[in-house]
């Protein structure tokens, strides 16, 4: 079972999509850019559970 992200974290997260997707005009590489911003962060939640 996943936990959710702090509140201020989902935020962060959901105003850099916004912002991904008004720059970058190629779709894979938003979603490319999408998955490494959701993939720094479940980095950072795993350090700090250990």
């Amino acid at each position: 079972m996943k936990k959710r992200l702090p509140p201020s974290v989902r935020k962060y997260i959901r105003k850099e999509k916004a912002r991904i997707r008004r720059q970058v005009l190629d779709l894979s590489l938003q979603e490319k850019l999408i998955q490494d911003l959701y993939k720094k962060f479940e980095m950072k939640k795993n350090v700090q559970r250990k």
